[in-house]
């Protein structure tokens, strides 16, 4: 027996040493002999002449503009490769001029002279180079900084952004439109006519957030308390009025169409129960930002009262807030803006996230994203599995004058121009002829004692 475990050894050891893993000539008698040093120095010289020159950050700027009538941030990163820049989207719109100031004022120091290429690193450093992390003022200048660095990767590769992300899971962007209207037989006729044009999907308001027509004169005015131009919200005329206009809706037309709407974190948690109760039967696509975003413990209980699907995180800032949300099934559709999470390259995150725990993407895309940033979505929307709706906007001719290559929207759906980079470019001078300014909107918005109702 001995005898027998000692010539196994010997036979390994044999074979090993044939095939050369004991000497380069079995190896070489067996699978024939090694690339000669002129063919691996041929693959050398091939990988290098295929390779991308260094390219380093030469300037970078804001863009403040408004053609449409909304504020939009723009960042511009030029390179050391004359004429080759990138643009991305920074539009905090309520505070548009502080996020020009951030870029402007502290951006170069940071990026100028910095490798074009390494998106990742330059994300990483400026989302703690302020050592806080970032809130919607720097996470929207972050975000301008890393869509314009993919804009730069794209048009280097000559290649469309989504390419760059993994290529195509489907051929345009499916989309929302917006109906409105002040009573449920109003908002029925607006979301035909969007069938007609051949929009899938509706989100419908009544009146827009909150339906603050339906409230009545509130005492804190009669009081003076607060401002004259404070918004006055009844929540439970609100409550009662989104179930009819459902109702109304569905009614009218029919069940194809996917019918979605926006309570804009502005209801109580047990109303918005008892609110989403009476829509099931309706069949909702979603309900967006069923509760505040300090109320996100209360989607254990939303999720245990009603089957009425949830989108959420269009406030959210900081893209560890989705991780929790998702891992626990708390909503189903991510909806947060790009440039509030700080551009592509943490939105793809979030997506490929999202993936895992089947829950679909609806990025936010108001008129408040500039032509540049619904690109950036879009290139992210082609390249996910996990793509669920993206919400649109009709663009005005000024618009697409100042932002040349803007997505098209035809039948419903968004469609990029192909171009490499983002697909969209800037016309400088016709910008400057629309200049931001300092208004932030209305957002005060207060029950009929004056208290506060958190957007």
């Amino acid at each position: 027996m001995h005898n027998k475990k000692n010539a196994a050894v010997l036979d390994r050891r044999s074979i090993l040493k044939a095939l050369g893993l004991g000497t380069a000539s079995g190896f070489l008698g067996v699978f024939g002999a090694m690339p000669s040093a002129r063919a691996a120095g041929s693959i050398k010289e091939y990988r290098n002449s295929g390779s991308l020159p260094a390219l380093k950050i030469r300037s970078v700027k804001a863009i403040g503009t408004a053609p449409q009538g909304a504020n939009l941030v723009i960042v511009k990163v030029e390179t050391t490769e004359p004429g080759l820049y990138g643009l991305g989207c920074a539009t905090f719109t309520q505070r548009a001029e502080v996020v020009v100031a951030a870029i402007n004022n502290y951006m170069p120091d940071f990026c100028v002279g910095k490798d074009v290429d390494n998106i990742e690193d330059m994300w990483q450093s400026f989302f703690v180079s302020s050592y806080w992390r970032n809130g919607p003022v720097l996470n929207n200048a972050l975000s301008g900084l890393d869509q314009a660095l993919w804009d730069i990767k794209g048009k280097r590769a000559n290649m469309p952004v989504y390419q760059l992300l993994g290529g195509k899971c489907r051929f345009a962007v499916d989309c929302y439109a917006h109906a409105d209207g002040k009573s449920p037989e109003e908002v029925a006729t607006n979301v035909q006519k969007y069938i007609e044009q051949g929009f899938q999907y509706v989100r419908i308001q009544q009146g827009g957030y909150g339906s603050l027509y339906l409230a009545q004169k509130p005492d804190f005015k009669d009081a003076g308390f607060g401002r004259e131009t404070d918004d006055f919200m009844d929540e439970n005329a609100y409550v009662l009025a989104v179930p009819k206009m459902f109702k109304e809706v569905r009614a009218r037309c029919g069940e194809n169409v996917d019918l979605l709407h926006d309570t804009h974190e502005r209801v109580q948690p047990m109303n918005m129960i008892n609110m989403c109760r009476r829509l099931e039967e309706y069949n909702p696509y979603f309900i967006e930002d069923p509760v505040s975003p300090e109320n996100m413990d209360w989607f254990k209980q939303l999720r245990m009262s009603t089957t009425v699907p949830f989108a959420m995180g269009e406030l959210f800032n900081n893209p560890n807030e989705f991780v929790g949300a998702m891992a626990n099934h708390s909503f189903d559709y991510i909806r947060c803006h790009l440039s509030q999470v700080g551009g592509i390259t943490p939105a793809m995150k979030i997506a490929r996230l999202g993936e895992f725990f089947n829950v679909k993407s609806a990025w936010h895309g108001p008129g408040d994203v500039s032509p540049v940033g619904h690109a950036a979505q879009c290139h992210v929307d082609l390249a996910i599995w996990n793509f669920g709706v993206q919400e649109s906007v009709e663009f005005s001719d000024n618009l697409k004058e100042v932002f040349p290559g803007t997505p098209e929207l035809k039948k419903g759906y968004f469609h990029v121009n192909e171009a490499p980079g983002l697909g969209v470019d800037i016309d400088e001078k016709l910008a400057a002829k629309y200049p931001i300014n300092n208004h932030a909107g209305r957002w005060t918005i207060r029950k009929r004692d004056g208290t506060i109702i958190r957007p």
